[in-house]
């Protein structure tokens, strides 16, 4: 079993500013959070099927489980890249978390 933390990111107000800090700042602080085995972020538009979303950007998180992910955002690490959500995502963030299965 294993489990992913989604991070939606709705259209920033300013979309350069938004890329440039999650690429520069953001991005690292996450790559440093104990307990991540892979991070994944979209790498175009967003899309639903009928054309364009509200949606920046995604990013994925993959863990072990669902306890691993608590001990993750607990820590310092994890607090820091959460805190600094609100210092870019003008657009709005949500997060889901689930287990997930080989099928």
């Amino acid at each position: 079993m294993a489990a992913q933390l989604v991070v939606t990111y709705r259209t920033p107000s300013d979309i350069a500013a938004f890329d440039r800090h999650y690429r520069d700042i953001h991005a690292r602080l996450a790559h440093q959070i104990p307990g991540l085995r892979r991070f994944e972020t979209t790498t175009g538009p967003v899309m639903t099927p009928e054309g364009p979303s509200d949606v920046h950007l995604i990013a994925i998180l993959h863990f072990d489980d669902l306890a691993a992910i608590a001990a993750a955002f607990a820590s310092a690490e994890g607090q820091a890249a959460a805190a600094d959500v609100a210092t870019f995502a003008t657009g709005g963030a949500s997060m889901l978390m689930y287990e997930t299965t080989a099928a």
